[in-house]
């Protein structure tokens, strides 16, 4: 099973609120986790001397002459942790020395660095195509025959006409740049301006043996006018990002994927979610994040037993081959179970040719009022591809999604 790639930074345990769920998991972020998601080195040199400039969670902190002013409280917040900002927005990100990192994992804020993600650093962020230990379709539990595969379709271009919703996920991990998918989902605490982001828990965070990923942003619509990779050579910015780069600045996962979670999926892959808050780079212009790309789909935690879902839509920017993660994709089925553990909630599976980069995607259904609605998340898919599965959301999702909204419901 191919699994998805780190981002980072988060807070741990600050924020979370306990529910009926297990304990879960607050983090303040800059990268971002998937466990079906791609990365490559992309020996980013030039970034460390590329003019950047941090901002507030809030993207307040815009000086009169354009340039963006850290806050006494965020610098002195960042300095407690060892980091100094303008180091940092330098290259000292780029440190993953292992202490360091899960030492940041427990409590870490995460400054925007502007400009970051140029055009070209979007456009080789790939897949590590690094496969699994085994394959884990198993039969444990309640665990349906494989699926046939589904070939997935090519979205039809523009992106934000045909799937306003889906996105993009960028992030840093010690392996290198790495991609995800994600969905803009609404915020009960801003109803129709919301800046929440559903993806894959391993979008943001490695597991059990790593700590937050860094420089997690999210591109909606990424590539929107579908153009091919030699068609993206010379692309600027603003095609590739037409409605933005939106940083997190706040993020949360499941405490079951922080402690179980591993780069080959399987152990915490049916707790492997995550709800990010995000703040557009440039300021927006005091648009939230639904409001600029013109939608948010509502989130199922009571979605029927898969017997009674007639289909399911996956959504995402698969980029390991044969695919090259510039352009969005869907894949379409009658979703099976997999049970990977017999105390674990059975996930959602379907089949589905995407591959890594698809992670954290989301997968919509017809909800219980007849409208779509979003019930997982793309997290885990075997080495040879063919299937994919992802986590049935329950009172642990609906646990993390309320925390995250619950925090800036006074915003």
């Amino acid at each position: 099973m191919r699994p998805i790639r780190p981002f980072f930074t988060a807070r741990r345990g600050g924020g979370a609120r306990r529910t009926t769920s297990p304990t879960l998991t607050a983090v303040t972020l800059a990268s971002v986790l998937t466990l079906f998601a791609t990365g490559c080195d992309s020996g980013d040199s030039e970034a460390d001397n590329r003019p950047s400039a941090a901002a507030t969670a809030d993207g307040t902190g815009t000086t009169g002459d354009g340039k963006i002013k850290i806050p006494d409280d965020l610098r002195k917040k960042l300095e407690e942790h060892g980091i100094d900002i303008d180091k940092w927005k330098n290259g000292a990100w780029k440190d993953w020395n292992e202490d360091d990192w899960l030492r940041e994992a427990k409590d870490f804020v995460n400054p925007i660095i502007k400009d970051l993600w140029d055009p070209d650093r979007m456009r080789r962020a790939k897949d590590p195509d690094k496969g699994v230990d085994k394959d884990l379709s198993g039969d444990q539990g309640v665990t349906d025959p494989t699926p046939a595969p589904v070939r997935a379709r090519a979205v039809s271009p523009t992106y934000h006409a045909n799937a306003a919703t889906a996105g993009k996920v960028f992030f840093d991990s010690p392996e290198g740049t790495m991609v995800c998918s994600a969905t803009v989902v609404q915020d009960p605490a801003h109803p129709g301006k919301s800046n929440l982001v559903w993806t894959a828990g391993h979008c943001v965070h490695a597991g059990k043996k790593g700590g937050w990923y860094r420089n997690i942003a999210f591109v909606p619509s990424y590539n929107d006018a579908g153009r091919s990779t030699a068609e993206l050579q010379d692309a600027t910015k603003d095609e590739l990002a037409p409605y933005g780069v939106w940083w997190g600045d706040w993020a949360q996962t499941s405490e079951q994927w922080i402690e179980q979670g591993g780069p080959t999926g399987g152990q915490g892959a049916a707790y492997d979610f995550a709800v990010i808050h995000v703040t557009p780079e440039q300021g927006g212009g005091g648009k939230s994040l639904e409001e600029t790309v013109g939608a948010a789909l509502p989130v199922d935690f009571a979605a029927p037993a898969v017997p009674q879902v007639r289909s399911v839509t996956a959504t995402g920017y698969p980029a390991a081959p044969p695919y090259d993660g510039q352009r969005l994709y869907r894949c379409q089925d009658k979703p099976g179970r997999l049970s990977l553990n017999a105390s674990d909630p059975t996930m959602y599976r379907i089949g589905c040719t995407m591959t890594g980069g698809s992670s954290g995607g989301g997968w919509v259904a017809t909800g219980s009022d007849g409208k779509p609605a979003l019930v997982s998340n793309t997290s885990i898919g075997p080495v040879t591809a063919g299937w994919l599965a992802g986590p049935r959301l329950g009172p642990a999702a609906e646990g993390v999604y309320d925390a995250v909204s619950g925090k800036f419901a006074g915003q």
